[in-house]
């Protein structure tokens, strides 16, 4: 399977499920998530999900992983305007959002991160394969920013569906994940 052909299949696939679909498999990521062995965290990254797209939502995950780890920071993105960059920000229940071009809510507000500090990443995306690589919404923001992050910073990708078995037109500059999490199970890529 292609990237053009896994973002088209996996579109469809989330328009299927229901809001029920969507609640029971969002609570079996969770359970599936709090078994993920991690080390201390002290500056998570997350993506803000588009509700209509029907993308796996973190924030159940970052109530437990704040559970989990006290004092703990999260950031997000925000798109700098006329690049394929992104910037980095913390966010809080003081954060204000606006919405981008592209219907994402960012933060409007916050400290800036300094993405050497970023523990672990929460990586949005459409497929992924058996070998670590996903497949996102193809504009490359993801691969920029996670190859600019140190070598130690987690990348796990959330995803409601099972992995292919292979994404064939992979490049290069893709950077692998290091766990994909499933409402069925974890993956771990070496």
């Amino acid at each position: 399977m292609n990237k053009q052909e896994a973002r088209a299949i996996y579109r469809e696939r989330r328009k299927e499920l229901t809001e029920r679909d969507v609640l029971k498999l969002q609570d079996l990521l969770l359970i599936r998530f709090q078994q993920v062995e991690m080390p201390p965290l002290h500056l998570v990254h997350a993506y803000v999900p588009l509700e209509e797209s029907r993308e796996p939502d973190p924030e159940p995950l970052l109530r437990w992983l704040k559970f989990r780890h006290p004092g703990l920071q999260v950031a997000a993105p925000r798109v700098v305007p006329g690049s394929r960059d992104m910037e980095h920000f913390q966010v809080d229940e003081e954060t204000t959002w606006t919405v981008n071009r592209w219907g994402i809510p960012e933060p409007f507000n916050g400290a800036a991160v300094d993405i050497d500090q970023i523990n672990m990443v929460l990586v949005p995306l459409l497929a992924f394969d058996r070998n670590g690589q996903r497949v996102g919404y193809g504009k490359g923001y993801y691969d920029r920013f996670l190859s600019a992050c140190n070598a130690g910073t987690i990348k796990l990708g959330l995803s409601f569906f099972e992995a292919e078995e292979s994404i064939e037109d992979t490049d290069t500059f893709d950077v692998r994940l290091d766990y994909v999490v499933t409402p069925e199970r974890i993956y771990a890529f070496e």
